[in-house]
C-alpha cells in the first residue's frame, strides 16, 4: 500500500520520511455503492483516539490546504508561501504530478521532510506536508477510478498536543459544466463521489481529526458572490449543496471558518481565470474548507484566506486556506 515513489529504499533522511502511493487504488472502497459502505463504514475510520484533556499551556498548531493547479509549475508560489507563513502541515491538491517527479528535495529544503503524497501524471493528485512525522498514512479510492484524490495521515508525538490527530486530505470532483447527471457524466461522478464519501464517513466522527480540501462545493448562500444567479451552477447546485453539508451534518464534522465567521459575512476562496480582472469583479465562491472533529471545536482560533496569492504571478484559481489551533 505504500513505498518509495522510485521504489527500493530511498537513501537520504528526508527521502525515507515520505511515503507514495503509486499503484492501484488501495482502500475499503467497493464503487458507488453507498449501501454496501455504509454496512462497514464506521465513526472510527474518521479519527483517532480520543485524547485526555490537556492542563499544560497552549500550543498552536497550523494546517494549510491549498489547490496549487500543479505543484511543479508553482513550485515557486508554494515554497514562498511556506517560507512567509510556516505552517506546520501543508495539505495540497490537484497536484497533477506523477509520484517519482514529486518535488521532495525542494521542501526538504524549506524544512518539510514528512510527507505523503499520491500522484497522477496530469491529473487530481494529492499530498500532506508536515514539520512533523506522518504516521499511518492512507489512501481511499472511490467510485472504482484510480484517482488520486484522498490521502490521510497520522501526527506523530514530536508534534506535541497535536500528536494523533489524523489528517484528512480531499480533493472531490469539480463537476464539469452542466448540471445534469443524466447528460454530463462529470456532474454524476461528483455527485456519487459525495454520496460514496457519506457512507463511507459513517455516523460520527471520532476522536481528533481535521479534514481539509478542496470540495468543490459553496455550500451556503453567503460562500458565493451570487446565490440567486449561481443555483443552476455546479458547485452550488441544490444536489451538491445538500450532499456536501448533510455529510457533514451526520458525521458531526465543525466547519471551521463558519464557527468563527458566521453568515452573512463572504468568504471566497477560489476566482476563475476566464474573469479579466478577478480582484475589481471579486465574483468569488468558497470551495476550500477546513473542518475539524467535534473535541476540537473549542480549540478553533483562526481561519485565514491568503487572498494575496490569487495575485501571485502565474496563481493558481484558489488560495491557501489556513487553520489555526491552540492546543
Amino acid at each position: 500500500m505504500s513505498g518509495s515513489g522510485t521504489g527500493g529504499r530511498p537513501g537520504t533522511a528526508a527521502e525515507r520520511a515520505h511515503t507514495a502511493f503509486p499503484g492501484p487504488v488501495h482502500g475499503n472502497s467497493r464503487g458507488c455503492d453507498p449501501d454496501a459502505l455504509s454496512a462497514r463504514a464506521g465513526s472510527a475510520i474518521w479519527g483517532g483516539p480520543v485524547r485526555p484533556a490537556r492542563k499544560a499551556s497552549p500550543v498552536r498548531l497550523t494546517v494549510t490546504t491549498w489547490n496549487i493547479n500543479s505543484v511543479r509549475l508553482r513550485i515557486d508560489s508554494v515554497l514562498r508561501f511556506l517560507k512567509e507563513n510556516r505552517p506546520d502541515v501543508l495539505c495540497l491538491q490537484e497536484t497533477k504530478c506523477p509520484n517519482e517527479l514529486f518535488p521532495l528535495k525542494a521542501f526538504a529544503g524549506s524544512g518539510y521532510e514528512h510527507v505523503v503524497f499520491s500522484g497522477q501524471k496530469g491529473y487530481n493528485g494529492v499530498a500532506i506536508l508536515s514539520r512533523f512525522p506522518l504516521l499511518s498514512p492512507e489512501m481511499m479510492g472511490f467510485c472504482e477510478r484510480p484517482d488520486a484524490r484522498h490521502i490521510s495521515a497520522v501526527l506523530g508525538r514530536e508534534a506535541g498536543p497535536a500528536a494523533g490527530i489524523v489528517l484528512h486530505d480531499f480533493y472531490v470532483p469539480a463537476g464539469g459544466d452542466v448540471p445534469d447527471r443524466d447528460v454530463n457524466p462529470k456532474f454524476a461522478h461528483k455527485l456519487d463521489f459525495l454520496a460514496e464519501l457519506r457512507a463511507w464517513g459513517g455516523r460520527r466522527v471520532a476522536g481528533p481529526a481535521i479534514l481539509v480540501g478542496d470540495l468543490n462545493v459553496a455550500p451556503l448562500e453567503h460562500d458565493v458572490w451570487s446565490h440567486k444567479q449561481l443555483l443552476d451552477v455546479v458547485s452550488h447546485t441544490p444536489a451538491e449543496t445538500e450532499a456536501l453539508e448533510t455529510l457533514r451534518g451526520e458525521a458531526g464534522w465543525i466547519d471551521a471558518a463558519r464557527h468563527l465567521t458566521p453568515e452573512p459575512e463572504k468568504i471566497y476562496t477560489w476566482w476563475s481565470y476566464r474573469s479579466p480582472n478577478w480582484e475589481l469583479a471579486n465574483k468569488g465562491r468558497r470551495l476550500d474548507h477546513a473542518w475539524v472533529s467535534p473535541d476540537l471545536a473549542g480549540t478553533v482560533r483562526a481561519v485565514t484566506v491568503s487572498r494575496e496569492t490569487r495575485g501571485w504571478e502565474r496563481p493558481s484559481d484558489h488560495v491557501p486556506v489556513t487553520l489555526a489551533l491552540e492546543l
